[in-house]
């Protein structure tokens, strides 16, 4: 009996081995077998190209671009977006570096993405080189692609030589020393800062605001198709939501409904959180009601308006636009009279856009425009219209004259705690040679065409 039972134990014993010799190990994983550029590698050279221009033209220095941190702990990947606007790339834990003094331009990458490792899971997460992927730089456009281990030389090297080190802080104010607080939250840029102001004593550090800012506000034409296809997106969305907008529905039902028609139309994630606010919720901007976990999911009552504040991500690109609804499905006479009032106001603003302006003009335009007796409810300063394109915030020069290409939001908003009412109605809008154009002009924006808008989307 023990001979035989050691003969089935030898036996497996080889079946375990041969089997081992036979299995194939899974192949490393190549960068661009799981992901693309959302454009040609021609579209990022012209950005990176012109942003060499630009630097040169705000005194010089040299451009360190990171991008994000790669080590996921469940969210899905997004790339900060300067480094996506240059590159086109998903590849963490890197630094582009344009150098205007030696007109150069490099990529400094890790030799591999730590998220394809796992030494106790090797067949699971089979490695993925970065450095020494062939295809990179054939596919990327780019032609220099170094080690990071290397960019620590080349920062010493540019600090001993005087250069300028710009960095995009994204708020356009001077770089000034960071220090640690209890609370500190920093983005990634402002870690990098840190790193260099405590690295490199004596480094001159200078906001790259400016520059990108210039690049970014005039969109190109690739640009604009997919800032419209994420506009159609997002109507398609709010009319899938609409339909059962209804007394007894709540807020994050409506959330849900739309997000999933986001998704099944081609959006990889929302531009924002949602902002769907009913009833004493919609006098509220969304950063009171989002103080708290619960507080924006009420539900709806017969009688209340219910704002839609919204926009979904395509190709890196976001919408943000916004209606008002009623949730009855018809708005009562006063409802309809402010609607009327604050579009009108949106409508001349709108009507004013083309080359040249400003938005201080715009500005004028929607303070001549509101009747007197409403101007301390409508707000219509900076947040009547922001850059939109890779976020909700792209940089932009607020005091810069319109060319075309520009594309922003129109969105003057109206509370009125007095009365409790508040409307709001926000477009997208592309500056062209001619005029603008109305990305968002799909979705009905008068009380009588968004009733019919609803009674229609209920079928």
């Amino acid at each position: 009996m023990k001979i035989r039972l050691a003969f089935v134990a030898l036996s497996i014993f080889f079946l375990l081995k041969l089997s081992d010799s036979l299995a194939q190990p899974t192949l490393q994983q190549k960068y661009f077998e799981w992901t693309t550029l959302p454009f040609p590698k021609e579209e990022y050279k012209t950005r990176r190209d012109k942003m060499l221009v630009a630097i040169n033209e705000q005194g010089g220095g040299i451009f360190i671009c990171p991008s994000r941190n790669g080590i996921s702990h469940g969210e899905t990947y997004r790339e900060l977006d300067d480094f996506m606007y240059f590159t086109g790339l998903e590849m963490p834990n890197s630094i582009l570096v344009m150098d205007a003094e030696t007109n150069q331009i490099i990529l400094f990458v890790p030799p591999s993405d730590a998220r394809f490792e796992s030494p106790s899971r090797k067949n699971d997460f089979p490695g993925r080189p970065l450095l020494n992927d062939p295809d990179l730089k054939i596919k990327s456009g780019f032609v220099n692609i170094q080690s990071m281990a290397l960019l620590d030389s080349l920062i010493k090297l540019k600090v001993a030589a005087g250069s300028i080190l710009k960095i995009n802080q994204q708020n356009g104010n001077i770089i000034e020393p960071l220090h640690t607080t209890y609370q500190s939250s920093w983005s990634t840029e402002e870690f990098l800062i840190y790193h260099l102001q405590q690295t490199f004593g004596a480094a001159k550090i200078k906001n790259a605001y400016a520059e990108v800012a210039s690049l970014r506000m005039i969109k190109s034409p690739l640009e604009i198709q997919a800032l419209r296809m994420a506009a159609a997106i997002t109507i398609d969305g709010i009319k899938k939501a609409v339909a059962i907008v209804k007394s007894g529905v709540d807020e994050r039902t409506l959330e849900g409904e739309m997000e999933a028609e986001f998704k099944r139309r081609g959006s990889a994630r929302i531009g924002f959180a949602s902002i769907i606010k009913s009833g004493p919720n919609s006098l509220w901007p969304w950063r009171i009601l989002a103080a708290h976990y619960e507080r924006r999911n009420r539900t709806m009552q017969d009688g209340e308006l219910v704002i839609f504040d919204v926009g979904c991500e395509y190709q890196y690109y976001t919408s943000d636009m916004g209606r008002t609804f009623p949730v009855s499905g018809k708005f009562t006479n006063e409802q309809k009279q402010i609607l009327k009032m604050e579009t009108a106001v949106a409508d001349a603003v709108i009507a004013a856009i083309k080359p040249g302006i400003t938005f201080a003009d715009l500005k004028r335009v929607a303070d001549s425009a509101i009747p007197q007796n409403e101007k301390k409810y409508m707000q219509v300063g900076l947040h009547f219209g922001h850059h939109i394109g890779l976020s909700t915030g792209d940089p932009a020069d607020a005091n810069a004259k319109f060319v075309a290409g520009m594309v922003f939001t129109v969105e003057p908003w109206y509370y009125n705690h007095d009365r409790g009412i508040a409307v709001f109605t926000e477009d997208e809008i592309v500056v062209t040679e001619q005029g603008a154009e109305v990305l968002t002009k799909a979705m009905p924006r008068t009380p009588e065409s968004l009733e019919a808008w609803m009674k229609k989307s209920e079928k």
